[in-house]
């Protein structure tokens, strides 16, 4: 009885506990990452509400034009059957130049970001040469164009397609089912052979709202696009990379792509292409103010925090004779917890960095004012608010800092184990019990 209960005075038996209280908070920190997540969903729910009554994502396909024949075979019971195809082809030259005006909704402490956009569509189809498609007969009438908008309520204009300068009204129409999907259909009336036999160039002005992002397809056999406007928070999508101008105010983007820079063939026949999901392109406006990114990284590492906190506790204990109980080990390490609540909550209302500001000084303050209390030292408080101020700089600095926020990370952790490699040479290890105040006092 006596050897054990010599054993819960020593060194060994206390750096146990605090190992111990510091795997029971993993609890509580779980708890809190669930939390993020949990008002992560319920924002990005609210934002799909404000973009659904807006507009959702724009993609924009085409514009292609759609050619349907008839073909005549006789089968084994000498039966003439007539089959309708559709004959695709997509432009040769295509160009779109676009200009984006962003727009930031709010709904509660949710922010959405939405956009207005003017497109001017250009290019031309090649001439048409039905000759190979033996047994067949093309019906002119039914010829359309075809402008793929994944999201048509984003559609404020009644676009005027001219096409070989004739000018055509467009109404909705298409389908999933195809490589088009829904959006714009322009019936091309007494369209003819003539028409078809020869390079016809088209101009479409198409004025499109959306939100989040704006995305196209490089159906033509040269593709480009331009795109600017006031919003400097962005991300380029896709298979091609923009040449590209940012500043703190606006973006200019150019995407220039050729026929073998992509898998689209020139001409196809009803479904025989699957997808273009692999060639899209695009812009995707970035929500600047999205703090619970931030909030799961920072909360990526609260358990580092603990283990950190409760060293310089130990520490403190070992070099001073004051004894800590582990109950005040568990109320320092949920104080280190309610941080993450604190940021959490604070930063849905103020923004990350003033709520990382405020979280953070209300925490050093409780954690310090209760060290002072068990230290009975002003200085050894002191140490304890210059350590806990240095470790949540560094946690600040390594969320911003995402490009390298590994290597910053690595070497902020190398220093640190260091530092506590360094003092812990000065322990006795093997000594059998904490030792008192008392002992200090007669030691110095």
């Amino acid at each position: 009885m006596k050897k054990a209960e010599k054993f819960s005075k020593t060194i060994t038996w206390k750096a146990v506990l605090i190992g111990v209280i510091t795997l029971l908070l993993l609890i509580p920190g779980a708890m809190i990452e669930e939390l993020i997540r949990e008002r992560k969903m319920r924002s990005e729910e609210t934002i799909a509400k404000i973009n659904d009554v807006w507009s959702n994502d724009q993609t924009l396909t085409g514009p292609v034009l759609v050619i349907p024949y008839e073909t005549t075979t006789v089968d084994n019971k000498k039966n003439t059957v007539i089959q309708r195809h559709y004959l695709h082809y997509a432009p040769e030259v295509l160009k779109m130049n676009g200009k984006l005006i962003p727009e930031i909704r709010h709904y509660g402490i949710y922010t959405s970001i939405l956009y207005k956009s003017d497109l001017q569509i250009e290019g031309s189809f090649p001439s048409i040469d039905f000759s190979k498609i033996p047994n067949s007969r093309i019906v002119w009438d039914e010829a359309v164009v075809r402008i793929g908008i994944s999201d048509l309520r984003g559609v404020t204009n009644n676009p005027d397609f001219i096409l070989g300068g004739r000018h055509f009204s467009s109404e909705a129409g298409g389908s999933n089912d195809d490589v088009i999907g829904t959006g714009l259909v322009i019936g091309l009336k007494n369209f003819s052979a003539v028409d078809a036999s020869q390079k016809l160039t088209f101009t479409c002005p198409l004025k499109l709202k959306g939100s989040n992002s704006i995305n196209f397809v490089p159906v033509g056999k040269t593709t480009n696009v331009k795109l600017s406007g006031a919003w400097s928070a962005l991300g380029f999508t896709g298979s091609f990379n923009p040449e590209h101008s940012i500043t703190d105010k606006d973006f200019h983007a150019e995407w220039n792509v050729l026929h073998f820079n992509r898998n689209i063939p020139e001409r196809w026949v009803d479904k025989s292409v699957a997808s273009f999901d692999e060639t899209v392109f695009g812009v995707n406006l970035v929500n600047v103010v999205d703090h619970y990114q931030q909030n799961e990284r920072s909360a990526k590492y609260a358990i580092m925090f603990i283990l950190l906190t409760f060293v310089v506790f130990f520490f403190v204990e070992i070099f001073t004779g004051v004894k800590v109980h582990p109950i005040q080990y568990l109320l320092v390490g949920l104080a280190l917890i309610l941080f993450y609540s604190l940021l959490l909550s604070l930063s849905e209302q103020i923004g990350f960095g003033l709520a990382y500001l405020v979280a953070s000084t209300a925490i050093i303050g409780m954690i310090s004012l209760y060290a002072k209390s068990v230290f009975k030292s002003p200085r050894q408080s002191g140490i304890l608010v210059l350590i806990l101020a240095a470790l949540y700089t560094y946690l600040y600095v390594v969320i911003q800092i995402e490009d390298i926020a590994l290597l910053v990370g690595s070497i902020g952790l190398f220093i640190i184990l260091g530092i506590i490699m360094f003092v812990s040479g000065k322990i006795n290890w093997y000594k059998s019990a904490l030792p008192s105040e008392e002992e200090l006092a007669e030691e110095e």
